[in-house]
């Protein structure tokens, strides 16, 4: 709990970095009807697809950030000292990482919807897809994260270690959402996506925490 309200307030100091991922989020979907085409037709079976890849990157871009502050001020070296399990620390982090971001992509992913004319058989799963995914997201992505701390620029490679884990999410996510617009069943697909989340609460923080002490411990 003291490393979650830690974290809770120096994202609050750091309003700046908050708005990164939704700013990104924001430009790049504006730029899909002037790129592509701004017929609804085109653009309401581009929507599901294109929401939720840019959610992944708009996710992924802020990832570099998760354990590097406490590595360069030694907060990190204290945490792994700590009496307290790794796990639980871990998990404090991604849970914060996923408010700050993951929960503010979901809320806006609507109003980008009407930009794409969405249908409004898909804003619904739309956003149970991303407050799930999202969280699933953020989970694997602290692996990645805590694999790369200790390098100076390892932006490049947290992507090409996270970005295959990330691919199931994905289209499961954007599936889940076609197949509400199309009329068919979707929350089956919305149980595959809740036992990704179960799965990667119970593994991503523990390969985190044994990935955190190999980048520190060497």
């Amino acid at each position: 709990m003291a490393t979650l309200r830690r974290d809770l307030l120096i994202a609050v100091r750091h309003r700046g970095e908050l708005a990164n991922p939704l700013m990104f989020f924001l430009m790049v979907i504006t730029m899909v009807p002037l790129g592509i085409s701004p017929e609804a037709a085109v653009l309401s079976a581009l929507a599901p697809g294109m929401i939720w890849v840019v959610a992944l990157l708009a996710t992924l871009l802020s990832l570099d950030s998760l354990f590097r502050s406490d590595f360069e001020d030694g907060a990190l070296e204290q945490l792994l000292m700590s009496p307290q399990p790794l796990y639980f620390q871990v998990l404090a982090k991604v849970f914060v990482h996923w408010l700050i971001t993951g929960v503010p992509l979901t809320l806006m992913a609507p109003v980008l919807g009407v930009m794409l004319s969405l249908p409004s058989a898909g804003y619904w799963p739309l956003i149970l897809s991303l407050l799930i995914g999202t969280a699933t997201l953020s989970l694997i992505g602290a692996i990645g994260a805590a694999l790369t701390v200790a390098l100076r620029k390892g932006g490049l490679l947290l992507s090409l270690i996270i970005m295959p884990l990330y691919v199931p999410v994905l289209i499961f996510g954007a599936s889940g959402v076609r197949s509400a617009i199309e009329g068919f069943p979707y929350l089956g697909t919305m149980a595959v996506l809740g036992a990704f989340l179960a799965l990667a609460i119970v593994l991503a923080p523990l390969a985190a925490a044994g990935a955190l002490r190999i980048s520190i411990n060497g």
